[in-house]
C-alpha cells in the first residue's frame, strides 16, 4: 500500500481550513491533491480531533494485522 504524503494532523488541519472558509479547488492547488481525496478525507476524517484520528488509525493497522493473522491459520 502506498504510503500517504499527509499526516491524519494535517489532513485535520486541510479540513478545519475548509470550515474555516477556504474554497476546496484552493486547498487541493495548494497541497497538492485531488478533489476526490479532499472529499474521501472529508468523509472520513469530518468532525474529528487529531486525537481521534490516531485512535482510528491504530484500530485500522490492528484490525488489518488480525485479518492477516486469520489468513495465515486458515492457510495452514
Amino acid at each position: 500500500m502506498k504510503k500517504a504524503r499527509l499526516t491524519e494532523d494535517q489532513i485535520i488541519g486541510i479540513l478545519q481550513e475548509h470550515v474555516a472558509g477556504a474554497k476546496c479547488a484552493d486547498l487541493c492547488r495548494k497541497y497538492g491533491m485531488s478533489e476526490g481525496t479532499f472529499y474521501a478525507w472529508k468523509a472520513k476524517y469530518s468532525g474529528m480531533t487529531v486525537s481521534e484520528a490516531k485512535r482510528l488509525k491504530a484500530l485500522e493497522d490492528e484490525n488489518a494485522r488480525l485479518k492477516k493473522l486469520g489468513h495465515a491459520l486458515i492457510n495452514c
